[in-house]
């Protein structure tokens, strides 16, 4: 090897493999103290993109658990008004036993019917005015979203019927004003106030209910495709029983009779009539709102009438809270299957991301070692350049 002071190639040397010890004990002092192997792209770029994969797929599924949770409550907030229904028809079941007996006097039918009344009311009470986080449990749709960032699922949390009393065939709501038109895009999608999905081919009929709230009814939906578009006409009406509705008109009886709910008709009365069924609205004046009229226990026959039909709605309550039941199970499934789908994805992210101590520290050793090394080369590396001067004394 000659001498010479051009360049001084084995500075050069030294100082490059210092540059490279450097840059490694400048990462793995990163990765201590950030408790991350990897802090950019340049660390890992293979593992970054895939730990950023399995970060959001975490997050996802986290909220995913959380969606299902909310879900269940949102059931549960449904089972806990169905149960308060239950009590009630459970209620009227012995007012109407009682009233179909025939052996109380007349201050004790009309306060048995002022209660079974008080009743009915409470039931479309909860029915209307149940709800959580602002939805209503029976008249909105609520579903459950779950993914995991790329396979996705939707859970329905509102196959819950309307639970009022006339959806329960427990009376009837006459509607003899409101708008029917064909169902706008805001509409399509949703629930009517009587829980039926909105299509875009359906009528629906917008109204102010008994209670003096909103409600929008899809007529074709219940089985009513004869009602024309546009505002309902004088003496025109729609009723709603058993979640039908049903086309017809309110006029005056012409003639004394029973209608279809066992009510006696007297001559003069306001009745609603549609093909067969006849519903007497209990006064003599043409109505101007929305009424409301259903079972009663003004008679015996009527109680016994009404003890068949408050029999049925008990099933049916019974069936809603056997829906509401299966479907708290699934989200319950649903919600563990995404939280232990979240931890495992959280491990796996973990794994790639995560600093290896015992590496990270003998490395740190390591490199801490080649710097004082290099830095000692890299001084003899220069030192050596001053033989040249030896030459030329």
């Amino acid at each position: 090897m000659s001498l010479g002071v051009l360049n001084n190639i084995s500075a050069m040397i030294a100082e490059n493999n210092l540059n490279q010890t450097q840059g490694s004990l400048q990462g793995t002092l990163n990765q201590l103290s950030s408790g991350s192997r990897i802090n950019s792209g340049s660390d890992d770029a293979a593992g970054l993109s895939l730990a950023n994969g399995l970060t959001a797929s975490s997050t996802a599924l986290t909220q995913s658990a959380s969606n299902a949770s909310e879900g269940v409550d949102f059931l549960q907030v449904a089972d806990g008004a169905l149960s308060q229904v239950t009590n009630l028809l459970n209620r009227a079941v012995t007012l109407a036993t009682e009233a179909s007996n025939g052996t109380l006097n007349s201050a004790q039918e009309a306060a048995t019917q002022a209660e079974y009344s008080s009743i009915m009311t409470e039931i479309s009470t909860i029915n209307g005015n149940t709800e959580e986080n602002g939805i209503n449990v029976f008249s909105q749709a609520a579903n459950v979203f779950t993914s995991d960032g790329t396979v996705s699922q939707s859970y329905a949390t509102s196959a819950l019927g309307s639970t009022s009393s006339e959806s329960l065939s427990l009376g009837s709501a006459i509607y003899t004003s409101g708008t029917v038109a064909a169902a706008t895009p805001g509409q399509v999608g949703k629930t009517d106030s009587y829980g039926n999905t909105i299509k875009s081919t359906d009528n629906v009929l917008s109204a102010t209910g008994p209670d003096g709230k909103a409600v929008s009814i899809d007529l074709t939906a219940m089985g009513d495709t004869t009602t024309p578009a546009g505002a309902l006409a004088v003496g025109t009406a729609v009723a709603i029983s058993g979640g039908k509705a049903l086309a017809g008109a309110v006029a005056a009886a012409a003639a004394a009779g029973t209608d279809s709910y066992g009510a006696t008709i007297a001559v003069g009365d306001q009745v609603f009539t549609s093909g067969t069924t006849t519903v007497d609205l209990g006064t003599s004046t043409a109505p101007t709102s929305n009424v409301y009229v259903g079972t009663s226990l003004d008679s015996t026959s009527q109680a016994q009438t009404a003890l068949n039909a408050i029999t049925a709605a008990i099933a049916q309550v019974a069936s809603e809270r056997g829906t509401e039941g299966a479907e708290v199970n699934t989200l319950t499934a649903v919600e563990n299957v995404q939280t232990t789908q979240s931890t495992n994805t959280t491990s796996a992210e973990n794994d790639v991301m995560a600093t290896d101590y015992a590496a990270a520290t003998s490395n740190l050793s390591k490199f801490e070692i080649l710097e004082q090394t290099g830095i000692s080369a890299l001084s003899q590396a220069n030192s050596t350049e001053q033989l040249v001067t030896k030459l030329l004394q």
